[in-house]
C-alpha cells in the first residue's frame, strides 16, 4: 500500500504541473532521471506513475523519443463533469452542517422515520432507497428550504451520473454493516440533540466513504497499468524470438 500510494502521489503532482500549464500540451516532460531527483522516489516508481499517466490520457510515450504532454479536449457538455470525489466532499460539507441544524429542531416524527429506514437498510430491504430516505429526512429537518434543495441536488448527481453512480454502487456493496454503523451514530446524536456529535459523525461517514473512493481508485489504476505492462512486456520480449529460433 505504501509503495501504491508513493507512486499514486508521484502522478498527482505530475498532473497538477500539466494543469497548471508548466508542461504544456504538445511538450517534452523532464527525463527520467530528472523526476527521480526531484521527487527523491526510485526509477521503478517514476516509471509506474507514467504509465498511469498515459492511461489516463494525460502523456503519450514515444519509443525513442521521450514522454510527450497530450491535448486535453474540452467538450461543453463535460466541462462540468462532477467526480465521484467532488460530489462526495460536497455532500459531506452540506450534509455534516444539515446534521447541526437537524439536531435543533427534528421532530419526534421525523426521529421515527429515520429509525424505521434504519429497520428496513437492517433487513435488506430497499437498502439504497431507505438511505436516501435516511439523508433526506435530515435535510427536511432542517426547516430550510435552500439547504433541503442543495442537498436533493446532490443526490440527483449521485443517482443520475453513470460513473458517480458506478463509484458508489462498488463502494456501498463492500461496506454495509459500516454504513449501518455510521447511520445509527448520527442518529443518536439526533435523537440527544447534540449538534457537535451530529455534525461529526456526518463527517465521519463520509470521510470513510472518501477513503473508499480513493482505495477503489487506487486499485482500478493498478489493474489498468499491470495490464498495459503485461502488453509492453510481451511485445519486447524474446520468448518468441527464441522460439522461432530454435
Amino acid at each position: 500500500m505504501k509503495n501504491k500510494r508513493m507512486f499514486w502521489s508521484i502522478v498527482e503532482k505530475i498532473e497538477a504541473r500539466i494543469n497548471s500549464g508548466e508542461f504544456t500540451a504538445g511538450a517534452r516532460l523532464p527525463p527520467e532521471r530528472e523526476f527521480v531527483e526531484t521527487y527523491n522516489v526510485s526509477r521503478p516508481t517514476i516509471r509506474e506513475a507514467i504509465i498511469a499517466l498515459e492511461v489516463r490520457g494525460r502523456v503519450e510515450v514515444k519509443t525513442g523519443s521521450g514522454v510527450y504532454v497530450l491535448e486535453q479536449k474540452e467538450d461543453s457538455a463535460t466541462e462540468h463533469k462532477i467526480s465521484a470525489f467532488e460530489l462526495t466532499q460536497a455532500r459531506a460539507l452540506f450534509e455534516g452542517e444539515a446534521a447541526a441544524l437537524a439536531a435543533f429542531a427534528i421532530t419526534d416524527e421525523q426521529i421515527a422515520a429515520l429509525e424505521k429506514t434504519m429497520s428496513q437498510m437492517e433487513m435488506g430491504q430497499d437498502v439504497e432507497k431507505a438511505d436516501r430516505d435516511f439523508h433526506l429526512i435530515i435535510a427536511k429537518a432542517t426547516k430550510n428550504n435552500a439547504v433541503l434543495s442543495a442537498i436533493q441536488g446532490l443526490w440527483k448527481v449521485r443517482t443520475t451520473h453513470s460513473d458517480v453512480a458506478e463509484a458508489y454502487k462498488d463502494i456501498c456493496s463492500q461496506s454495509h454493516t459500516k454504513r449501518l454503523q455510521e447511520h445509527r451514530e448520527i442518529l443518536n446524536a439526533l435523537k440527544k440533540r447534540d449538534t457537535a456529535a451530529a455534525r461529526t459523525a456526518m463527517h465521519k461517514h463520509f470521510q470513510r466513504l472518501i477513503n473508499a473512493l480513493f482505495d477503489k481508485s487506487e486499485e482500478k489504476a493498478l489493474e489498468q497499468i499491470k495490464k498495459q505492462t503485461s502488453q509492453t512486456r510481451g511485445l519486447y520480449s524474446l520468448d518468441h524470438v527464441v522460439s522461432r529460433a530454435n
